[in-house]
């Protein structure tokens, strides 16, 4: 070709905000901690802050920046899971993004029959499974609460049937530290130990600050917890713009910063270097509806903010996207799914969780969403690839070759190369005639299919000791 090309890649990029607001928000993060502080009434929690340096008056902790600074630098840059198996399969670092269906919704939208119901265990079974199915989740969480069983055993039953139906890395919540050791216990089960468990950890536990700026103590004990024992922690508040924290964009960015580093301080003090992921739910309050928003576009502009400040700190992030405000699976869900998955991508987000089943803001589970949602993540993920630059992408040469008034439909670079294109089952682009001649199957049908057909799958089942085993511990659970 006469022209010396080396491969050149480039992966598309967005930025919420630049350095000089970077740093901005940093500092006025360090401000509200050292000023303001935040409320934590847990002896052990208060003991260990006030042994390292922070101020307590009565239930009021305020963190210097220094000591704010420090955990930052102790915290993992980098947090690799794994599946039951060992596989080390998902790498928290940098902007690498890891898409997800998200937790505790009370609400299922059968797929055969389109009604709406609580949600059940068969239901936690059938959704799993169905994520298990689906190659662009490497990830889950516990999906749903199951309404037919005891409540004080409901986040251990819900544990186990996501664990037996999925081989993927689990992310999960629960009531107590009681319950975090239980499911810590069949997690260790299910790996092969806890060496195995160490070298990949098989489970993510999900916690919640108050906002604003409170720690109940069931929190602080789950957090402490996961320290000792190297549980990945998640530490996510979810202030509401205008509610629970500012108005302003800028402000609920700051503090819900602030709530999820202060978290870190007391993780990193109880077992420094132990791995954390930081981020916050933080959304608007719809002043028309006072509805906590899946849907808004402000909220991936504060996501994307905070994922910023996560590539600041080099600690990995937990983001949110692929909600929406929608009851249905319909053009409102899509367009929302849509717009938040590829934002997230954008800005590189880390483990990204929402993408199956968040709908009617965080009330209801549609496996068809999730399916749709599935579609729109290998949509952004195919984009994120960007352009390959090269010698032979560049294709000066069959460009000559073919000529003016060509077609390159028998070329071998051709062939080469088309199958990079993406093609799928959801989305049809027939002419119309064809469509018709086909069966005139429109979308919402073609979503369905699909979703019946990927329900059907079921992972490799756990061999009859281990279900022995896990009968055993769920029949101590208290």
């Amino acid at each position: 070709m006469g022209m010396a090309t080396d491969k050149l890649t480039f992966k598309p990029k967005l930025r919420v905000i630049n350095d000089d607001q970077i740093r901005q928000i940093h500092y006025a993060t360090l401000e509200v901690l050292e000023r303001t502080g935040v409320k934590m009434t847990h002896p052990r929690g208060l003991e260990i802050l006030s042994g390292a340096g922070c101020r307590v008056e009565g239930d009021r902790v305020r963190i210097p920046a220094w000591l704010v600074e420090d955990a930052i630098q102790k915290s993992p840059s980098r947090v690799v899971l794994g599946n039951r198996r060992g596989e080390r399969t998902v790498f928290l670092e940098g902007d690498k993004s890891y898409f997800g269906p998200s937790l505790d919704c009370i609400d299922y939208m059968d797929p055969r029959t389109h009604q709406r119901s609580r949600y059940t265990s068969e239901h936690v079974r059938e959704v799993a499974a169905l994520c298990d199915a689906l190659p662009n989740f490497p990830w889950y969480m516990i999906i749903g609460m199951a309404d037919d069983v005891p409540p004080d055993l409901a986040d251990r039953i819900v544990a186990r049937n996501t664990m037996t139906y999925c081989e993927k890395p689990l992310v999960f919540c629960c009531k107590d530290t009681n319950s975090a050791k239980d499911v810590y216990e069949m997690a260790l089960l299910l790996c092969g130990g806890k060496e195995n468990f160490d070298k990949a950890p098989y489970i993510v536990h999900y916690s919640e600050p108050i906002s604003p700026l409170v720690y109940y103590d069931p929190a602080v004990d789950k957090l402490l917890f996961c320290a000792e024992n190297r549980i990945p922690l998640i530490n996510f508040p979810a202030p509401q713009a205008s509610g629970s924290c500012p108005a302003t964009f800028a402000g609920a960015v700051v503090q819900s910063s602030a709530e999820s580093l202060s978290g870190l301080v007391l993780h990193q003090l109880a077992n420094p270097g132990a791995p954390f992921i930081y981020g916050a739910f933080t959304t608007v309050m719809d002043m028309q509806t006072s509805v906590f928003s899946y849907g808004a576009n402000e909220m991936s502009l504060m996501t994307g903010a905070l994922a910023q400040m996560a590539q600041y700190y080099q600690i990995p992030i937990f983001g949110t996207a692929g909600a929406t405000d929608s009851k249905f699976c319909d053009a409102q869900a899509g367009a929302e799914a849509a717009f938040e998955i590829l934002a997230s991508a954008a800005v590189g987000s880390n483990l990204v969780h929402d993408c199956a089943g968040w709908m009617d803001h965080g009330s209801l589970v549609s496996p068809e969403f999730m399916v749709l949602a599935h579609e729109i993540v290998d949509m952004a993920r195919h984009f994120m690839e960007g352009i390959e630059v090269s010698e032979e992408t560049l294709a000066v040469d069959i460009i000559d070759k073919v000529g003016p008034g060509g077609h390159y439909l028998q070329e071998k670079h051709t062939k080469n190369h088309f199958r990079k294109v993406k093609y799928s089952r959801i989305f049809e682009r027939m002419f119309y005639d064809e469509w018709e001649k086909a069966g005139s199957v429109k979308f919402e049908e073609r979503l369905q299919q699909v979703t019946l057909e990927k329900m059907e799958h079921r992972p490799e089942e756990l061999d009859a000791d281990v279900v022995k085993t896990l009968d055993e511990m769920q029949a101590g659970w208290k």
